[in-house]
């Protein structure tokens, strides 16, 4: 069995392994290829048969990853109408992304 973890960033959670690359909201500005990005908000550690669970977060637990690239999502279309009103908005949204590399779990 796997080491990973659960760690929460940008209001979503992912299951992270060492060696996994991954999308996250891009929450600080100016991170460049090789930076490193480290997630404090770490929810649960599976290494071996150890399991820990925090309430809400495993106290001293980093996940240390790795810049790849900073990139874009594909465009949405936010469309908002109100029927018989003549009231009709069209809006454009494009996230903006890093993908990284999780370089270690350190509990």
């Amino acid at each position: 069995m796997t080491d990973y973890a659960i760690v929460q960033h940008g209001g979503k959670q992912y299951r992270v392994s060492p060696g996994d690359e991954l999308n996250v909201e891009r929450t600080e500005r100016d991170l460049k290829a090789g930076d490193p990005l480290t997630f404090d908000h770490v929810m649960l550690i599976n290494q071996g048969d150890a399991i820990q669970v925090g309430k809400p977060v495993v106290e001293g637990a980093l996940v240390k990853t790795q810049v790849v690239d900073a990139l874009r999502g594909e465009k949405i279309i936010v469309f908002k109408k109100k029927r018989r009103k003549g009231y009709k908005r069209t809006q454009g949204h494009r996230q903006d992304y890093y993908r990284v590399r999780v370089e270690s779990i350190e509990a």
